[in-house]
């Protein structure tokens, strides 16, 4: 059987907006709702039509392979997901029903899912030798963790949770309107499902307490400010069964007093007198790994960047290592000796420049 094009099924151009295609999927669930056509099968099909349609479209990447290579693009992408039933429509488009009814869609209860445990942010600093060549540190985490009081239900120890006799332990109440089953979270129980008649002391009935944790983490060679490290499984519980969330460890490099990082390249600059620059010399200069000698030409000019390669940082993504730029200022002294006075004078000479002669008199006494 030949599929429907997505966007006939929802009455939009190719060119919708992802606004407009919400608000044409928001009609049809609405018209062809299954509490609203009881029984009707061609309804039913125009329900689950209209759902596969909207969970490809609102999908960036899914709508550019339909828009590129259609039903058969997604069937080879593996981006197709056909729903089983009517609860599957309403349990991946909650956000979609919420909006229209104020709760979920759902027609009957359901048990509350697991859900994943919030995600932690850790802020580290480290330097830049560090950051060079790798580094182990050590983080304390403050996060919850399970009462061992109470086994983490919050009930006091010789104590259970009871079972919440308003919504029969499913956490949600319903009540019809109309065409619809709305449910809303259990005012007695909060959603919990439970109820918890001696709260357990240490834990004041939430069932976690807040401990610190240590924890190694390895800094891989290369990273740079801003970079961010994911440790699974290290961030919050979860609820209802579900996986603890993750830690996520954002690096700061420290400022350097010598070397200034751009990518992987350092950048310092190195002092050099006009002789040595003009004669040319031999320098100490210092990098990540100790000092190295560097050959400076007859004739060097202020501002001249001398490049070592393979002197900065080791790449984080691939191999090879930065360079180090060297740039020269050229100091210029305030105070010379008569005799150097004398040999510069004569320098100029020699040259052909003109100099400020010491025996002519200042203008007004200062110029």
């Amino acid at each position: 059987m030949t599929k429907r094009d997505y966007y006939e099924i929802l009455g939009v151009s190719r060119s919708a907006s992802p606004e407009d295609i919400k608000k044409a999927y928001r009609q049809l669930a609405l018209k062809y709702h299954p509490d609203r056509n009881p029984g009707d099968p061609e309804a039913e099909a125009r329900f689950k039509e209209a759902a596969e349609a909207y969970e490809v479209l609102s999908d960036p990447a899914k709508r550019r392979t339909y828009d590129e290579y259609g039903h058969e693009g997604l069937t080879r992408a593996g981006g197709f997901h056909e729903f089983t039933s009517f609860d599957d429509i309403f349990s991946s488009f909650s956000d979609i029903f919420g909006d229209m009814f104020g709760f979920s869609g759902h027609r009957r209860g359901t048990r509350r899912r697991p859900v994943k445990g919030s995600d932690l942010r850790y802020d580290a600093s480290i330097t830049l030798e560090e950051s060079a060549t790798g580094t182990e540190i050590e983080l304390e985490i403050p996060k919850n963790f399970p009462c061992e009081s109470c086994n983490g239900t919050g009930a006091e120890a010789g104590t259970s949770p009871e079972r919440c006799t308003t919504c029969g332990g499913k956490g949600q109440v319903y009540r019809s309107q109309g065409f619809f089953t709305i449910s809303t979270t259990c005012p007695t129980c909060r959603g919990e499902g439970q109820i918890v008649r001696k709260p357990c002391r240490p834990c004041r009935g939430t069932g976690r307490v807040v401990q610190k944790r240590r924890l190694k983490v390895k800094i891989p060679p290369g990273v740079d400010t801003g970079a961010t490290m994911r440790v699974p499984g290290e961030g919050e519980l979860g609820e209802f069964g579900g996986p603890p969330g993750d830690l996520y460890v954002v690096i700061t490099v420290k400022p350097h007093d010598v070397f200034v990082r751009q990518g992987d390249d350092l950048y310092l600059e190195v002092p050099l007198s006009f002789v040595q620059a003009a004669l040319g010399t031999t320098i100490k200069v210092p990098t990540l790994e100790g000092e190295v000698d560097l050959e400076i030409r007859p004739g060097t000019q202020p501002g001249e960047i001398y490049t070592l390669k393979g002197k900065g940082i080791r790449r984080l993504r691939g191999s090879g290592q930065g360079s180090l730029h060297v740039g020269i200022k050229v100091e210029i002294p305030k105070k010379i000796s008569k005799e150097q006075e004398e040999l510069l004078r004569k320098f100029a000479e020699l040259a052909g420049d003109e100099v400020r002669d010491p025996k002519k008199k200042k203008l007004f006494g200062r110029f």
